[in-house]
């Protein structure tokens, strides 16, 4: 049985998840820094696991708190007991001591895991590929390759974060690899020659039929194991491109062709989330020949509006623009989308390689369940570096060895059947009441707020402590989602008569 976390990234406070973390290098014991990786991961099974059989925090003066850039706001002595009391005993299994289970594959080309780099900064150099490859990414999206003159803007990126400071949602109005055609073909014959079991995704964009079908070519001539259409960036100086051609199905199919009919590998459409529904353009792109689909793409967006000076961010002398926008926040967003292409039975068959939000191993696993049979990260890692790959890999394999589930392929689409695209299919003869854990109750009754003001007046507060009115409760939940200390859980069910 898959178990609830026990700590949550709010129990870290300021851990600032350095770079050669001075509370690691201070502690002779363990590596806590990898510890505080793998629960701000959703990963503390597997962290908990790794810990040495003897807990030598119990009577540590914690050099490791005195070592933290941020000392005295990063209690890692009590998560580290909290790994080794709460979340050790609870595991089920121990960690597996193979990956064999997150073997899969895009369009019969073999991957040793579903993670791969999406196209975008975070694949634009040799360099920065092979370092992501050692790190134990299965493959890279190279970023974009196009024969236009690129030259970005300075700024261009902007962010929203969270109350712990960690970006939710990330804007960027960046375009294309500004590395000429010729350079992107010597980076990509150098990765396949020194990775050769790395999966190399080629990501292009012509201006007509006759480039998308020239770089397609030149990408298989020069190692790449498939192409992707990049028919989605929403930041492009120049009319008719990227998402513009995402938005007309006929473009889809005719672009998708060109490529096809100049390449024996397989070749994936990433497609634009700026549309009302996906499947026209997804269809389009079968009829043109493609083997998968790539979604999503960023969002256009607008964020950071200045009360001072009135122009959104990233603001460049004055001026700002439309942009994309991508990062945890837009994950439902992307999985309505995995879920509408998943079920679609015109694109039974096709690889669907998901991104769009993915930061732990349970986002990836959403993407799975939704349909998506390889798995994208851009944002995430641009926050958090390609050191991430180790918490999504073993929190992924730990999961299916817990369910024993073989094969990371045997769950795909698994969760399709339990969506509807309209709510009649919902039962609404019963009521779900929540029950109150009034031990873990903290009083501060923002429930009860919640409840008079944004729902039916069913609780009341008796004595700083929450009392359900039965009769007037609809089991709508918002009070367990406002609730800051997770005391509020589903209970009893009542029939309505």
């Amino acid at each position: 049985m898959l178990i609830k976390s026990v700590i949550k990234r709010s129990d870290m406070i300021k851990c600032a998840l350095c770079k050669d973390a001075p509370c690691s290098s201070a502690c002779t014991a363990m590596d806590p820094a990898g510890a505080l990786l793998g629960i701000w991961f959703d990963n503390q099974d597997v962290a908990a696991m790794r810990l040495p059989d003897k807990n030598a925090c119990a009577k540590c003066d914690a050099p490791c708190e005195k070592a933290c850039v941020n000392s005295g706001n990063v209690p890692i002595r009590q998560l580290m007991n909290a790994l080794y009391e709460k979340a050790r005993p609870q595991a089920e299994i121990p960690v597996p001591d193979d990956e064999d289970r997150l073997r899969c594959d895009i369009c019969g080309v073999p991957l040793e895991n579903p993670f791969l780099l999406s196209s975008s900064v975070v694949a634009s150099t040799y360099d920065m590929c092979a370092r992501a490859f050692e790190a134990g990414w299965a493959g890279a999206c190279f970023k974009t390759i196009c024969s236009l003159d690129i030259h970005e803007a300075s700024p261009r990126f902007s962010a929203i974060k969270g109350d712990n400071g960690s970006i939710i949602g990330f804007k960027n109005i960046e375009q294309l690899s500004d590395h000429s055609v010729p350079e992107n073909m010597e980076i990509l014959r150098r990765l396949k020659k020194n990775y050769p079991t790395k999966f190399i995704l080629a990501s292009i964009m012509g201006q007509d039929e006759a480039e998308w079908g020239s770089l397609a070519k030149l990408c298989e001539e020069n190692g790449a194991d498939a192409v992707e259409l990049n028919f989605s960036c929403p930041n492009m100086q120049e009319d008719g491109l990227g998402s513009d051609i995402g938005q007309v199905p006929e473009l889809v199919e005719r672009f998708t062709a060109a490529a096809k009919r100049s390449t024996s590998i397989p070749v994936l459409a990433k497609l634009t989330p700026n549309v009302a529904t996906m499947s026209p353009a997804a269809e389009a792109a079968l009829r043109g020949g493609a083997n998968g689909i790539a979604a999503i793409n960023t969002i256009k967006s607008i964020v950071g509006v200045s009360p001072y000076t009135y122009v959104s961010a990233p603001a460049v002398k004055g001026k700002s623009a439309v942009g994309g926008y991508s990062g945890n926040s837009v994950r439902p967003i992307a999985l309505r989308f995995i879920a509408e292409i998943g079920q679609n039975p015109k694109l039974k068959g096709m690889h669907i390689s998901g991104m769009g939000g993915v930061e732990t191993w349970r986002d990836a696993l959403e993407f799975i369940l939704m349909g998506s049979g390889s798995i994208q990260i851009t944002t995430a890692v641009m926050q958090y570096g390609y050191r991430i790959i180790d918490d999504l890999k073993s929190g992924l394999n730990y999961y299916l060895a817990q369910m024993r589930i073989e094969s990371v392929k045997d769950i795909i689409g698994a969760g399709l059947d339990s969506v509807s695209d309209t709510t009649d299919v919902l039962e609404r003869d019963s009521v779900l009441f929540p029950a109150f854990d009034l031990d873990k109750c903290n009083g501060c009754g923002r429930c009860v707020i919640s409840c008079n003001d944004g729902g039916h007046q069913a609780i009341r507060f008796d004595d700083r402590r929450p009392k359900l009115d039965g009769s007037k409760c609809v089991g709508c939940h918002l009070c367990r989602l406002v609730c800051p200390v997770d005391a509020i859980a589903s209970g009893m069910k009542r029939i309505r008569r």
